[in-house]
Parts: C-alpha cells; sequence; structure tokens
C-alpha cells in the first residue's frame, strides 16, 4: 500500500495541534488580563491555568486506549469538536469558574493532539523515520503558538480576548472536518485481532513496568513539562514583573520563544533521526536538550537583569531546547510495537502533565510568600526560587536516568 503525502497524513493532524498550542500560549498572552478582570492572585491564576492540563492529565490513558482501538482519524475528529465547545465556553465566562470550566472542557479536547499524530506516523512510515515526520508535524502546529503571541494582542483590542476565542472555536471545527476527508481510518498492516477494552487497557502495566520507560521517561516528561508550564502560563508574568517589559515587549519576546518551539520541534526531530541512521544512540539528541535547558535556567537564576534582546534570545532557548519532548517520546516508543504507539506516548504524557499541574500551582505558592506589587505583579525574588526548583528537579531526573543499572551489570 502506498503511504499517503505528509499533506494528507500528518499536516491535518498538525492542524489539532496548532489549536492546542494557540489555546496554551493565550494564557500567557492574555493571564494579566485575567488576573485583573477576574482578581486572581498568583496562586488563583496558576490553578486556572493548571485545570486544562489536569482535564488533558485525566484524559490521557482513556484517549491513548481509543487512539490504539479505534483509530486517529475518529478519535481525533471528535475530540476537536470537543475543544471547539470549551473555547466558546470560555470566550462566554461570566466568572472564573466558568472560565475554568471552559478550559478543562478544552483539556479534554486537545488530549490526543500529539497522540494521534505519533500513532499515525508509527503506522505508516519506517522507525527511524517517525520522530523526523513528527518533528515536522509538531513543527507545522507550532505555528498556532505564533498566533496566540503578537496577532492575538494586535486582535485584542479589537474583538477582545472573548472573541480570540471565538475564532479557536471556529478553526477547531474546521480542524475536525479536515481530519475527517483526510486522515485515513487505518494504517497499512493487517488489524490486530479484537480484544476487549478491559484486556488494551492492561497493556499500561507491561508499559509502566518496562525498564526503559522507567529509566528515561521522567527526564523526557520534565522536558516538555517546563516547556508547557512557562509557555502555557508563567512566561508573560516573569517577563512583566522581572524582565519589566510592557505588553508588546511580552508579546514579541512571547514569538520569539514560539519561533523556538518550531526551530526545535524539526531540528530536534530531524537530528535525531538522521544521527540513528547513522548509529548514534537514539537518547543522543534529547539529552542535548536537557542539559541546554539546565543551561538556559541557571543564566535565568543567576542574571535576569539582561535587555530585550537578550531576553528574546534566552526564552527562545528556552524554547528550543524544551520542544525536543516529542523526539524523546518516539524514543522511548521504539521499545515497544506500533500496536501500543497511542498508549507510549500517553503513558508519558500522564507523567508530564501531572507534573505541569504541579509545577504550574506551585509556582502561584511561591510567588504568593512575597507581598503583591501596587501594579498587579509579583516580586522577582520568587521567579528565582520558582526557576530553582524546577533546575533542581531536572538535575534529579538526569541523576535517575544516568544511575547504574544492576541488570545490565549483570549481564556483563
Amino acid at each position: 500500500m502506498t503511504t499517503p503525502s505528509f499533506a494528507r497524513l500528518t499536516l491535518p493532524l498538525s492542524g489539532q495541534n496548532f489549536v492546542n498550542q494557540a489555546s496554551r500560549t493565550l494564557v500567557a498572552t492574555i493571564g494579566p488580563l485575567l488576573a485583573i478582570e477576574f482578581a486572581l492572585s498568583a496562586s488563583g491564576l496558576g490553578l486556572l491555568a493548571a485545570m486544562f492540563f489536569a482535564a488533558y492529565a485525566a484524559a490521557q490513558l482513556p484517549v491513548g486506549v481509543a487512539v490504539d482501538v479505534w483509530g486517529a482519524r475518529r478519535v481525533q475528529a471528535t475530540l476537536s469538536l470537543v475543544a471547539a465547545a470549551g473555547f466558546l465556553l470560555c470566550a462566554a465566562a461570566t466568572g472564573p469558574l466558568m472560565l475554568a470550566a471552559g478550559r478543562v472542557v478544552t483539556g479534554v479536547g486537545v488530549a490526543a493532539g500529539l497522540i494521534a499524530m505519533l500513532k499515525v506516523n508509527s503506522q505508516w512510515y519506517p522507525r527511524d523515520r517517525v520522530a523526523g515526520v513528527t518533528g515536522w508535524g509538531v513543527f507545522c502546529g507550532s505555528f498556532g503558538s505564533l498566533a496566540a503571541t503578537i496577532p492575538a494582542a494586535f486582535l485584542i483590542p479589537a474583538i477582545g480576548w472573548r472573541g480570540v476565542f471565538v475564532l479557536l472555536a471556529a478553526l477547531a471545527a474546521c480542524v475536525a472536518l479536515w481530519i475527517w476527508v483526510s486522515v485515513p481510518d487505518r494504517g497499512p498492516g493487517p488489524r490486530p485481532a479484537p480484544r476487549r477494552l478491559s484486556q488494551e487497557a492492561l497493556e499500561f502495566g507491561r508499559i509502566f513496568r518496562h525498564r526503559a520507560f522507567l529509566r528515561l521517561a521522567p527526564a523526557i516528561a520534565l522536558l516538555s513539562a517546563m516547556n508547557f508550564t512557562y509557555q502555557g502560563l508563567w512566561a508573560g508574568p516573569w517577563l512583566r514583573d522581572v524582565g519589566g517589559l510592557d505588553e508588546p515587549g511580552r508579546a514579541t519576546t512571547l514569538f520569539f520563544y514560539a519561533l523556538g518551539l518550531m526551530a526545535g520541534s524539526a531540528g530536534f526531530g530531524q537530528a535525531s533521526s538522521i544521527l540513528q541512521r547513522r548509529g548514534w544512540p537514539p537518547m543522543a539528541m534529547p539529552a542535548v536538550a536537557i542539559a541546554g535547558m539546565m543551561t538556559v535556567q541557571a543564566l535565568l537564576i543567576l542574571d535576569p537583569s539582561h535587555g530585550g534582546a537578550t531576553l528574546c534570545a534566552l526564552w527562545f532557548a528556552f524554547a528550543l531546547f524544551g520542544s525536543a519532548g516529542p523526539t524523546g517520546y518516539a524514543v522511548i516508543g521504539q521499545r515497544f510495537g506500533p500496536e501500543l504507539a497511542g498508549r507510549v506516548a500517553t503513558a508519558i504524557n500522564v507523567a508530564m502533565l501531572a507534573m505541569v499541574v504541579l509545577l504550574q500551582n506551585a509556582i502561584g505558592w511561591i510567588l504568593d510568600l512575597w507581598p503583591r506589587a501596587a501594579a498587579g505583579g509579583w516580586a522577582s525574588a520568587g521567579y528565582g526560587w520558582a526557576l530553582a526548583l524546577t533546575l533542581a528537579l531536572q538535575a534529579g531526573t538526569v541523576a535517575w536516568m544516568l544511575r547504574p543499572d544492576p541488570e545490565r551489570q549483570v549481564r556483563r
């Protein structure tokens, strides 16, 4: 069977990733507006953002089973319509509870974004191409992050933040139709024998007990979680309170953040595929990204008082290295068969999103330890301690990944 083109196979699924990325980045752009309109504290704003990721995380395991059993086309098209409903609920919100409910519905609606793409790519492409093709797919979806920065800031004075949510709802509905008419229902291989849904769900036990998963997943999950945590909320307030940037300056820096996300999504995926074909270890590029992310955090802690151009470069690098997460997903997925691709991705996503929920709330709690500024911001010292926490956590996951493997030593 001839492999469908990238435009037919992966690009429609990238459309839902566009919606997902735009939704996450938009909160960083409009977060200061929401805090003022709904009188939210730092912990309240963190909880609001975390509701999206909590729903995202709660949906992962059932969505992973659904994608493996019923296929990416059916599941993703349906969930895109759920995301559209969530955006409309956000647009109509009269208070923080209704807005949080809209974010919960949206979180469920975008829950299969990366999972569906990895599933389809693992079915149709050779193993050493999956990371590269997925990287290009995430790259295309990352345009959503760009759209939620300067373009969104430009639209808000004309249509308000509620109007931007309405536009996202319309876009999600269009993506649902695109996926339904374009993506094939099944892969080229033989259809697996049908099994009970309970049997399919039990496969998660095999994944969570796998030695490679236990060793690598914490570091990969935290790498992606760092991007979600700051892109999804705290980058915008940091740029205001620590960087001292006004709204146009913040939008410009977040634009460069999105450019870093795009460059890393394509670059790390392609580099990983090329290096694997030349015999390099699959974890080579994710390891480079983890080291880079730790370096950027250390620089932001040691000297946050940079000018606009340097801040753009630092946050570009932050996003660049954080975007290597999907490359790590593909690396871990290589240890399993393509029939489990959806569930392997969701297993990592569950860990990653749980970290996002904890980190977004923890950063809010840390910031609330200092008095709030008269202008509505938070103390710069709090942001430094928050970055120190995430740097220490990342160092811990690296130590766990590099620890001696007794079973491997016995085999030698």
